[in-house]
């Protein structure tokens, strides 16, 4: 269709247009500093208008705030955190009249491309610049004061310009496109570092982070545990949606409390014997297959109260009887994959002592033995009648 002066309604360039930016088609992850965002919005009037102007914290979350200025944030000399989330900031720009009391600072979900302005707040303990556009990180280096530093799902490619953080415990980096574990040798004070879905191959200058307590690297590309033995103080270590076909290497963490290797292709449970802190052990999706391996490396772990196999032949085979073979295999165990563990129609306390009965008044020791018996009838009907359950001695 077209009007009367022969126009279609469609818009053409012609064949001799001249593309000012080439790099923006050329590049997926080009961007303009100097461009302003897209459906730039001032604050609306002043958005801080009733707050006392002692306040140590200021809240403003999802507010549609484009410029830091425009806050006059310098009114409140006393603010110590700043939270600033899910708005539509472009521009670290403080004003210097609150570096010397703000320590803890939240821009997590704006539009930050470039780490700057923020070279007079050198007491911060805690930044976090998280789901941002970031490629680098860079001008922190001054704030030696950080003991948690957040960098999640920008588009980072390597961790660098942290030398100096002595006294950082937290450092999340999940979500970006790091390949390589390096430059980490400064933080001795670290205790916990996520490192999820990045593309990393393998655990590597780690030698450093003898406080280290909880890593987790899941979803990535790593195909074994080697390179963890310097980690004698780890208690937590997640290492899901990988490609680790087994579990050595593990033999210098003694102190591991929590253990997932969920959806990995490990087919054998086993160098896990000498964990004795083990608490909780996650490993659904796997090709694990025997309860004679299960038994034989758990059934010894005392403080162990949480399992999870779901998803493994273990499971897939015999679904019927999989969680009874599990209890059967580790009684210690509280929990298996999301269900907490009960005899069939009795509550879990049917397992305490007598002591414990009369402690807590839950059931007669009349009613303790009407469900030792019926607990006998259950392994019958269930074909583990074999099964020798243990004497109760009942004072």
């Amino acid at each position: 269709m077209k009007d009367s002066k022969g126009w279609d309604g469609k818009l053409r360039v012609g064949p001799q247009a001249t593309i000012t930016n080439p790099e923006a088609i050329e590049d997926p992850d080009y961007s303009d500093e100097d461009a302003p965002p897209v459906e730039e919005i001032e604050a609306d009037e002043d958005l801080l208008e009733d707050e006392d102007k002692d306040t140590e914290e200021i809240d403003l979350v999802h507010c549609r705030i484009a410029s830091i200025p425009a806050l006059h944030l310098e009114r409140f000399p006393k603010v110590q955190r700043i939270c600033l989330r899910q708005n539509q900031i472009s521009r670290i720009a403080f004003p210097p009249e609150i570096a010397g009391s703000l320590v803890e600072l939240d821009l997590y979900d704006n539009l930050i491309s470039h780490v700057k302005g923020l070279d007079e707040f050198k007491d911060l303990t805690s930044l976090d610049l998280s789901f941002n556009k970031i490629k680098h990180i860079k001008n922190i280096s001054h704030l030696v004061k950080l003991t948690d530093l957040y960098f999640v799902q920008n588009k980072i490619s390597k961790i660098e310009g942290l030398e100096g953080f002595k006294v950082l415990r937290n450092l999340e980096l999940g979500a970006n496109r790091i390949r390589e574990i390096e430059n980490l040798d400064s933080l001795t004070s670290l205790e916990e570092l996520w490192l999820g879905k990045n593309k990393i191959t393998e655990f590597k200058n780690l030698d450093a982070l003898q406080n280290l307590k909880i890593l987790s690297i899941q979803s990535n590309r790593l195909t074994s545990l080697n390179g963890l033995s310097s980690l004698k103080n780890l208690e937590e270590l997640y290492v899901s949606h990988n490609a680790i076909t087994e579990l050595s290497g593990l033999e210098s963490n003694t102190k591991l409390r929590v253990l997932d290797f969920s959806n990995n292709q490990v087919s054998k449970l086993e160098h896990l014997s000498h964990l004795k802190n083990l608490e909780e052990l996650w490993g659904s999706n796997n090709q694990l297959s025997s309860f004679d391996e299960v038994e034989k490396e758990l059934k010894d772990k005392e403080k162990l109260q949480t399992v999870y196999f779901e998803g493994n032949p273990l499971q897939t085979k015999g679904p019927a009887v999989y969680r009874n073979k599990v209890r059967l295999a580790i009684p210690q165990i509280m929990q298996i994959d999301a269900s907490k563990c009960s005899l069939p129609g009795f509550p879990v306390y049917a397992y305490t002592d007598s002591r414990s009965v009369r402690e807590n008044s839950l059931i007669t020791v009349q009613e303790l033995a009407w469900l030792m018996i019926q607990w006998q009838s259950w392994l019958m009907e269930s074909g583990l009648d074999s099964y020798q359950s243990p004497m109760l001695h009942v004072d």
